[in-house]
């Protein structure tokens, strides 16, 4: 059983540009619409022909044509890399877009009608000491969907497919729809799922409250979050852990044993005006497997 049905016209988006970390991206992103049987849009934006005011520079067809081929290069070796890595197993429905205007606000307005966006960690354009580039980034912060962010080719390939997926949750309704998402990624893949819910220690309350409040309390709010679900997906079996840790740290040691991690766009210690909070914002940064940011329009 799956928690919703799909309808958006863009099903799973990848964002292309040629780099490794985009070809790995691509990878896990035809693997995910093969496993959800649903549409697979591979995109490229062209850079803008809009040289700024301040070079009144006239473009030359000759840029023009290059920049076409690039896009058009980039676009098929893409369709030929997932075509490579789906060898032998299921085909999946492919479309692949070629769009023109700033790549940020383009990626942006397709994820209004996108199940998943998918994107590389760091592009061509990212420098190597960054953790994430600016297309990850701007998506993670200001997507109307889903986000996945993915790693370098290794990280994936060396995935265990019998390996859990990671879940952090937090007493915010926030984390409702990383509940939601992770159930169905534990279901499709057929492997545990692993709740994480944690505080830090009794000096985030303004009160002495103790220890084993706490973690009463603890088990209760991930016992609210977690309800209904295991009766929607009798097929995952979940493990909960539950302490007083920081959450960004303890998600990160779990899924140094997993295949898929989860976050919620922000959760208990942020603001609901932030675009993303500080623990997820952490886990995308830190982690070396795919992290899925459940942003919703």
């Amino acid at each position: 059983m799956t928690f919703q049905s799909t309808t958006n016209l863009n099903g799973i988006v990848a964002a292309v540009d040629g780099s490794p970390t985009s070809d790995s991206a691509a990878a896990w992103a035809a693997r995910e619409a093969a496993r959800r049987d649903v549409l697979l849009t591979l995109v490229y934006v062209k850079p803008s022909d809009e040289v700024g005011p301040w070079l009144d520079l006239p473009i030359s067809s000759e840029y023009l044509q290059e920049r076409d081929r690039l896009a058009e290069e980039v676009i098929e070796g893409s369709h030929r890399h997932i075509a490579t890595v789906l060898s032998g197993t299921r085909d999946v429905r492919t479309n692949k877009l070629v769009l023109d205007g700033p790549k940020l606000p383009v990626l942006i307005d397709l994820s209004k009608d996108a199940d998943l966006m998918v994107v590389g960690c760091r592009g061509l354009g990212g420098l190597a000491r960054l953790l994430l580039g600016s297309t990850s980034s701007a998506l993670v912060h200001h997507s109307h969907s889903p986000v996945a962010v993915i790693h370098d080719e290794n990280s994936v390939a060396e995935l265990e497919a019998t390996a859990p997926v990671v879940v952090g949750v937090d007493a915010m309704p926030a984390s409702e729809l990383a509940v939601a998402i992770a159930f169905d990624e534990a279901s499709r893949r057929g492997v545990e799922l692993i709740a994480v819910h944690t505080w830090m220690n009794s000096a985030d309350f303004y009160v002495d409250v103790a220890y084993e409040d706490l973690a009463v309390q603890a088990e209760e709010e991930l016992a609210q979050r977690l309800a209904g679900w295991s009766e929607r997906y009798p097929d995952v079996v979940v493990r909960r852990v539950v302490g007083r840790d920081n959450p960004a740290h303890r998600l990160i040691a779990e899924s140094h044993r997993a295949q898929l991690l989860v976050v919620g766009s922000h959760g208990r210690g942020g603001f609901a005006g932030q675009l993303l909070g500080s623990v997820s914002w952490t886990v995308v940064q830190a982690a070396t497997i795919p992290v899925i940011v459940a942003r919703q329009g």
